[in-house]
């Protein structure tokens, strides 16, 4: 019977094939003890040489780490092995012997892996941070589809700029321009005019000439956007999706968390409600903590890791001043200085996971903001257009997946949160 290994605890007593990778091997002159992996699982497997044919004997010696093989045996409890089960080999067949492995058993540098990232998935380390990002994708969608929101896809070409024209990848569009979407937010709030509570999922792109451990140029973004939502109601929504968010990869991605050697009780630590801090007291305790910021700059990544250590939960940090924040953000009635609006940083040191803000609904004031950023009005006639017909107030955020995994997952650097990461220097394999 063909079996995954997640499935072998069922299975004790019986015989199956397991069909994999060999992962690494250790021989004594009678025994091999193999260790196989299946993308489900690794689990060990023991041939005895006075057990099986010479045949399985040799095949089972000459496999080499990573060669294909299928291998047949006998499931029985071992409640010292990691899967509480071990496999006693009966047959071993190799189905295809692969050449020396470039990834060894040793340090390697960071240059050398990526280069080889096609293959460093394969890692133990690696292939649980894909578990875990799997389990925030489909806790994300799984939130949003229950909470009374319809998925929209958004167009990954756009003629518009939507976080500054700077960092735009531009390509040539049949005799025009055009640009590499950095955000489906606007597309978002055509669609919340239209069904409500509205997310898209997708592919984001930002030309910019950054190296830091934060930033990638191609990276994932779900946002979601709705109607009759003010920044107070925005902020409560974060709020519960980010508590569910890493709930349910608490619930479900213990082992991948312990073979990251995550603290988890740093994450279990997420529950709502989060604390809440403006702008200008930010700006207080970070200058109290002699850090040389002024009233009206934005955050460096410093900033914001100083600014969280206080807390043990996700840090809102809202009202920025309406200068540092796009064209598109409410300012507020009492205080036309700062925007509706907010970030929400991640503690231990990994800052902004989420940007957030209600939109601006006034026509005449957005398309005052449209013609300051110097940009094209006709490109924006559409998006004016919502606040032509039947506008009201709304709101929405944008979540960047990477920078939710590095959190979770405890990563140094963003480029291990994404199978195959895109940054200035980077965009192979």
């Amino acid at each position: 019977m063909n079996c995954l290994i997640k499935d072998l605890g069922a299975q004790v007593g019986n015989e199956v094939t397991l069909r994999g990778w060999m992962y690494n091997r250790r021989s004594s002159k009678t025994l091999h003890f193999l260790q196989l992996r299946d993308g489900s699982g690794v689990i060990q497997g023991v041939v005895v040489q006075a057990e099986v044919s010479p045949q399985t004997w040799k095949a089972a010696g000459d496999a080499t780490m990573e060669s294909s093989v299928a291998v047949t045996g006998l499931v029985r409890e071992d409640k010292r092995a990691p899967t509480g089960v071990e496999l006693s080999v009966r047959d071993v067949e190799v189905l295809h012997q692969a050449q020396e492995y470039p990834i060894q058993k040793k340090e390697h540098g960071i240059d050398y892996l990526l280069d080889l990232r096609h293959l460093w998935l394969r890692s133990t380390r690696q292939r649980a941070i894909m578990k875990v990002r799997a389990t925030i994708i489909r806790a994300c969608r799984d939130f949003l589809d229950q909470d009374g929101f319809t998925l929209i896809d958004a167009p990954i070409f756009t003629p518009n700029a939507c976080e500054g024209t700077t960092t735009l990848f531009e390509t040539e569009y049949f005799g025009s321009k055009a640009y590499l979407t950095q955000s489906g937010q606007l597309y978002m709030e055509a669609a919340a005019m239209a069904l409500g509570r509205v997310y898209c999922f997708g592919p984001t792109f930002r030309a910019e000439k950054s190296k830091t451990r934060r930033h990638l140029t191609e990276f994932w973004m779900v946002e979601p956007e709705v109607a009759f939502n003010d920044w107070q109601d925005n902020m409560a929504l974060q709020e519960r999706f980010v508590s569910a968010m890493v709930g349910r990869v608490l619930a479900e991605c213990g082992p991948d968390l312990k073979a990251l050697e995550r603290d988890t009780s740093k994450l279990e630590k997420v529950v709502a409600p989060f604390p809440r801090i403006s702008y200008t007291e930010a700006i207080e305790r970070l200058q109290a903590a002699g850090r040389p910021v002024q009233w009206g700059d934005d955050f460096g990544a410093e900033d914001e890791t100083l600014l969280s250590e206080s807390f043990d939960r996700p840090l809102f940090v809202y009202q920025y001043p309406a200068a540092i924040k796009a064209f598109y953000m409410k300012p507020n009635p009492a205080d036309p200085r700062v925007a509706l609006c907010n970030d929400l940083l991640a503690p231990e040191g990994y800052g902004e996971v989420i940007g957030a803000g209600q939109r601006m609904d006034d026509l005449e004031m957005l398309t005052a903001k449209i013609q300051e950023h110097g940009l094209p009005m006709k490109n924006f006639e559409w998006f004016l257009d919502l606040r032509r017909y039947g506008t009201v107030p709304h709101s929405g955020f944008g979540m960047g997946i990477e920078r939710a995994v590095s959190w979770i997952c405890g990563l140094q650097h963003v480029r291990e949160a994404i199978p195959f990461p895109r940054t200035m220097y980077r965009n192979t394999p």
